[in-house]
């Protein structure tokens, strides 16, 4: 068995306590982590590798920043999402975990502009951009014939059961239309939505707001997601969301989800 979480942790540093807590009591072979928030020069690498885990750190000062955290052998590091040389945000890294699954940390952009429609902005433009691109590459990973797990907090809302209130999303880019169609092409190169391939009960949320006590009311929406390979989909074993960090004093706004693979020859 080999077990795989995602969790964006907004800002490693202002929740390496809890990190560093989580970690130790559920101890997963691979953590995918987003936003973190740091350049890689400052990701507590001796707080982590304490724990057991080698580290691939992809930074940005303040903002975005993507980790690979594996207890077993990493290779064959990429970092940045090919397509485009000019893009600079620190949204994706991926790697080869103990020579046998190859595994992204993926944060896909938000989309949304502060005080005006998505639609048509030059940050939803980029967002679809960046799908194409994460389309294409996943393309070439399914070339290359090797099982491969794409995790993390891909900012979309697939469908109406993955959010508490539709209609109040309706305008937003995790959710507009265009949005869900790139997701629908990137599922039909033929990858399964680890959780719903398991469970397709409504209300399964992996983010709660700040605001208005979203937490509270479980007003919540789904945009944290691992996404595998047919050769993953085979080894599919569980996935599940923990939502016991969100709960926790100075939580993320988001709470780690958890997939776990059979061996291979099993």
């Amino acid at each position: 068995m080999i077990r795989i979480a995602t969790w964006n942790v907004n800002s490693i540093k202002a929740r390496l306590a809890n990190v560093t807590a989580w970690l130790e009591s559920t101890a997963p072979d691979v953590v995918l982590l987003q936003e973190l928030k740091c350049e890689a020069s400052g990701f507590p690498a001796l707080e982590i590798e304490a724990l057991g885990y080698r580290t691939a750190v992809v930074g940005q000062k303040s903002y975005n920043g993507v980790a690979i955290l594996s207890r077993l052998p990493i290779a064959d590091i990429r970092e940045g999402l090919p397509g485009d040389d000019s893009d600079e945000q620190a949204r994706y890294v991926e790697a080869t975990i103990d020579g046998d699954i190859r595994v992204a940390s993926i944060y896909l952009p938000n989309g949304n502009v502060s005080g005006g429609p998505a639609q048509g902005s030059e940050k939803y433009a980029y967002k679809l951009a960046w799908m194409d691109r994460l389309r294409a590459r996943t393309r070439d990973l399914l070339d290359d014939d090797r099982p491969f797990v794409l995790g993390g907090d891909y900012n979309v809302i697939p469908e109406p059961e993955d959010c508490h209130d539709p209609a109040a999303w309706a305008d937003d880019a995790l959710f507009l239309l265009d949005t869900r169609r790139k997701w629908r092409a990137l599922r039909h190169l033929g990858l399964t939505d680890a959780l719903r391939a398991l469970d397709d009960r409504p209300g399964r949320y992996t983010f709660w707001d700040y605001q208005g006590r979203a937490w509270q009311a479980d007003n919540g929406i789904r945009i944290d997601h691992f996404l595998l390979s047919p050769g993953a989909a085979d080894r599919l074993d569980a996935c599940d969301i923990d939502r016991e960090p969100r709960g926790k004093d100075k939580a993320s706004d988001h709470t780690p989800v958890v997939v776990t693979l059979r061996d291979a020859a099993a």
